[in-house]
């Protein structure tokens, strides 16, 4: 900063040393003022341009990795579905079973084993019905063919597939089409083989849903993390920028006087001409 001996009037250095201060501390005033309204360090790539592509490069990975958690709440739902229509079709099998125990009974007579029949057919026919109205967002989901990937993670190959290849219905459960089921043929339904089928599938749906948990809380506590990093880095302190701002509103206000006086001292000159 120049100097000089206040004798030189013509160019007052000593105000625009003042001004030059001033100017200096109202600029750092006021991106202290600009962090203390927004509540972040780096409003601009200039105020930390390594920090600003760090920070956003971070962001990138919170919002894939927020995408990935709506992924397994997705599957989560199909999985959910899907339970609860084997469960339905497990009560139903139950059903069946009962009944058909009941159809070996030599104190019924054809009526009566026509009317288990007729229950039992109905039963069977429920089956089919649920089958065929189970789906999630317009795809079935038990008719064999349901196989789709969810990104479960930040990167593309973090994938997990919900696959439900059995195929269910009266006819695959039971060894006979709901439509064809007659009492000559209630004893020779396969109900203990289509229980084991669906028991099956409904013990690999919880142990599938047990692993999108432990997706779900790691994912979780990664963005956690990740958004900690990114505030260290993004956000301002707050304490930090208040006190630095009322410092600098304090130099604002004796930079001020300095150039106030700066500008009226080439007047002690005057007595010269007196």
């Amino acid at each position: 900063m120049p100097l000089t001996s206040g004798a030189r009037i013509n160019t007052n250095v000593a105000a625009m040393n003042a001004l030059q201060s001033l100017n200096a501390i109202n600029r750092d005033l006021g991106m202290h003022q600009e962090r203390l309204a927004t509540g972040k360090r780096i409003n601009s790539a200039a105020d930390d341009p390594s920090g600003y592509v760090i920070s956003k490069k971070m962001e990138g990975r919170i919002r894939s990795m927020n995408s990935a958690l709506d992924n397994v709440g997705d599957a989560q739902s199909t999985y959910g579905v899907a339970e609860g229509a084997y469960q339905k079709i497990a009560d139903l099998l139950v059903q069946i079973k009962e009944k058909q125990t009941r159809f070996i009974n030599g104190a019924f007579g054809a009526d009566e084993k026509d009317a288990i029949a007729t229950e039992i057919k109905a039963l069977a026919s429920e089956i089919d019905d649920i089958v065929s109205t189970t789906k999630f967002n317009g795809v079935s989901l038990l008719d064999g063919q349901y196989s789709e990937s969810f990104q479960v993670g930040e990167g593309s190959s973090e994938t997990f597939s919900v696959t439900f290849s059995a195929s269910v219905s009266s006819a695959s459960l039971l060894g006979t089409a709901a439509g064809s089921i007659t009492s000559a043929n209630v004893s020779g339904l396969t109900v203990d083989t289509g229980l084991g089928t669906v028991n099956s599938s409904i013990g690999t749906i919880g142990a599938s849903l047990n692993r999108l948990s432990a997706k779900e809380a790691n994912l979780n506590t990664a963005i956690t993390n990740t958004e900690a990093a990114k505030s260290r880095i993004f956000d301002a302190d707050i304490a930090k920028e208040q006190i630095k701002a009322a410092k600098l509103q304090i130099l604002q206000q004796t930079s001020t006087s300095m150039l106030a006086q700066a500008n009226t001292s080439p007047q002690v000159f005057l007595s010269l001409f007196r």
